[in-house]
């Protein structure tokens, strides 16, 4: 199943006559100045839509951490943490430094983290 919606055939297609023809059209529109971002969004969420990378994340706003403590705090080994603390920092959302053979990381996007805590703001009020 592919992440992003195909064509759809002649006969999957709405046939019921819109509503309101303008506001159809408006939104038609609108998506379609978005089309070109969406599947990059949908991969920001993919790569978010994982707890471990989320706990990396929420820890690492807390402090710089070295990869062995990220691990003890995730209960994982280094090779596990190490491997979502790559694709973390591939998308530029962690800075790492190399302190002879401790290797550090480090919240690199105040952006990400706001929208983490808001969020979990979020979800909380939801919730109760």
């Amino acid at each position: 199943m592919s992440l992003f919606m195909s064509t759809p055939k002649a006969a999957e297609i709405c046939r019921i006559p819109c509503f309101d023809q303008d506001k159809v059209s408006a939104i038609k529109n609108t998506l379609t100045k978005e089309e070109t971002r969406l599947p990059e969004l949908a991969e920001f969420y993919k790569l978010l839509g994982n707890v471990t990378r989320l706990k990396i994340l929420l820890a690492l706003a807390e402090n710089e951490l070295c990869v062995c403590d990220i691990a003890h705090v995730l209960g994982l080994s280094t090779a596990a943490t190490s491997h979502q603390l790559k694709l973390l920092r591939d998308k530029g959302w962690l800075k790492m430094r190399n302190d002879g053979k401790m290797v550090y990381y480090r919240l690199h996007s105040e952006d990400l983290l706001k929208a983490l805590k808001g969020d979990l703001s979020m979800l909380e009020a939801r919730l109760g």
